[in-house]
């Protein structure tokens, strides 16, 4: 039986690992990487994830068989299960160049400067005016990018439901939290409420709720290992 080790912690990356894994229907492992306890500096963890982050897999029955592959990388994982099964990514050239530049779109724009907003706004100890306007006004442009891009069609790629709508539905989720209201963006507020409404999309979510009420780690601790911690190896 295929099963697949999903190393995870309730974050938008992590998200994006089980909304695949639920929609394609696939058989996998959680195993829990508790970031605010430093978890992620582990070694057997790090031997999957050198950069000391979540999500992570691990596939023991790769396509053509051989050794287990092991991936870090939210945009890779999500790639690697796309053309592990042959779902939500095109075979034709086009449909999937398209795919792949939303991918990256998201790896390189959204979620990056989604997550400094978070952190100015919400985790930094110093509110810094001038940072805290700087992403929310570049969250709130991104967020127009892919507005317009769903002015003339269902999904980000087109016509049919693809991994890079699993990249960046979870980074729209906490868009209260980014400053931003999804009634200002029309047709990115109907996409999110379509891909909000997938079973699969609420599966997924219903993962975090299992684990979520986990004993935390202090706000001292989640400080210490989230923001500028290294592993005790470097």
């Amino acid at each position: 039986m295929l099963v697949i080790d999903l190393y995870y912690w309730g974050t938008p990356n992590g998200h994006k690992i089980t909304i695949f894994l639920e929609e394609a229907g696939l058989d996998y492992r959680v195993h829990i990487v508790d970031i605010g306890k430093g978890e992620q500096f582990e070694p057997d963890f790090l031997k999957i994830a050198p950069n000391n982050r979540i999500p992570a897999i691990v596939d023991d029955a790769p396509a053509g068989g051989g050794a287990p592959v092991s991936l870090f990388e939210s945009g890779a994982i999500l790639l690697y299960l796309a053309e592990k099964t042959g779902r939500f990514i095109p075979a034709d050239i086009h449909g999937r160049a398209d795919v792949l530049q939303w991918l990256f779109w998201q790896m390189g724009g959204l979620g990056p400067m989604a997550g400094q907003n978070h952190h100015f706004n919400i985790y930094a100890p110093e509110k810094i005016p001038y940072a805290i306007d700087r992403y929310v006004k570049e969250t709130a442009r991104l967020y127009g990018v892919l507005d317009r891009r769903l002015a003339d069609r269902a999904f980000v790629a087109g016509d049919d439901y693809s991994i890079a709508d699993m990249a960046s539905y979870p980074w729209v989720v906490p868009h209260e939290r980014q400053g931003q209201k999804l009634e200002d963006f029309p047709n990115l507020k109907r996409w999110f409420d379509a891909i909000a409404a997938r079973p699969a999309t609420q599966r997924a979510y219903a993962v975090w709720d299992r684990y979520k009420d986990l004993p935390q780690a202090s706000e001292e601790e989640r400080r210490r290992n989230l923001f500028g911690a290294q592993p005790a190896t470097v």
